[in-house]
């Protein structure tokens, strides 16, 4: 059971400190998503939602901004626009 326990805790605290690596990357193409679309009648959670949402979509790899890529990928759009509330 011991064994059992020290796993999860090293598994978990694995994948938060991946999380952490990706957020700084992350976090600078979701704020620029977020100011691309400031002016698009909704609330900022709501943006936020949207480009945390589009964010997860994307390969890590990807180097075109959110706002770029989700013209080209209009289900996934779709999906996020849905998730987040957008009206």
């Amino acid at each position: 059971m011991r064994r059992i326990i020290i796993a999860v805790v090293l598994m978990v605290s694995f994948l938060l400190s991946s999380q952490v690596f990706a957020d700084s990357d992350d976090t600078k193409w979701v704020n620029q998503c977020i100011k691309d679309n400031k002016r698009e009648g909704q609330t900022t959670a709501t943006v936020k939602i949207y480009c945390e949402c589009m964010n997860g979509k994307m390969s890590d790899d990807e180097t075109q901004s959110i706002t770029q890529w989700e013209k080209s990928h209009p289900k996934e759009m779709a999906e996020c626009d849905k998730r987040a509330g957008w009206k």
